[in-house]
């Protein structure tokens, strides 16, 4: 109940700032369709599941001025009662994807998994239009949130790779991406699959470069 709580009260708290800081021009970025969360739910990893994942993105894109879209969190998830793995790229709609500034980030899902993307530091800003902190930075917190392969899919295996599909702020991992794609893992310069996690907590994702962020994509 702890968690819950203080969970709701830092969302609640995050969704007001943005909203005050976009409170002179409520309809700034009226075309964005992607964004990196500002912040996490506050709780690690524990995100809700999927449907929570995607009502922090939808309360976050509402903040910033973003009306009549259907957000979507890109993640994977392994299989579960009975249902079979989601693949984060089939969460997140067709594109085309503009930032919010309305840069271009992907015409389709497979220019957003491929060299053609326009997934950098300066281009993969949060929701009101500020870059997030990368490796350098104080403090950093690149790693970006998505339990997907390279290619945008569940990662089949025995290892947890999604914190309990999303609900874990303590035991497994996560698979992230570095968003200024530097840093260390297997796969260093990959925006959605470089590492995984140390843990599902705060403190870890913390640890290791992160804040419990992640993307969030406008289905079309």
């Amino acid at each position: 109940m702890k968690s819950l709580l203080t969970s709701l009260i830092v969302a609640v708290i995050t969704v007001g700032m943005a909203a005050q800081a976009n409170a002179q021009d409520p309809k700034a970025y009226p075309d964005m369709s992607f964004f990196i969360t500002s912040s996490g739910p506050g709780n690690g990893a524990n995100l809700g599941g999927l449907e929570g994942a995607d009502d922090f993105c939808m309360l976050l894109a509402e903040a910033a001025g973003s009306e009549g879209k259907e957000w979507a969190a890109y993640l994977s998830a392994a299989p579960s009662d009975g249902s079979e793995a989601i693949n984060a790229r089939d969460r997140i709609g067709s594109g085309p994807w503009h930032n919010s500034k309305g840069v271009l980030i992907a015409n389709s899902v497979d220019d957003l998994h491929s060299d053609k993307a326009n997934l950098t530091k300066e281009a993969s800003l949060d929701e009101a239009g500020n870059v997030v902190n990368g490796r350098g930075d104080s403090p950093n917190t690149h790693d970006i949130l998505t339990g997907a392969t390279l290619e945008g899919l569940f990662l089949v295996g025995e290892d947890d790779t999604t914190c309990s599909n999303w609900t874990s702020s303590e035991d497994g991992s996560a698979l992230v991406g570095h968003h200024d794609r530097q840093g260390g893992g297997a796969n260093p310069t990959s925006w959605n699959s470089a590492h995984a996690s140390r843990g599902c907590s705060q403190a870890n994702l913390q640890a290791s470069g992160g804040n419990g962020l992640y993307y969030c994509f406008a289905k079309k």
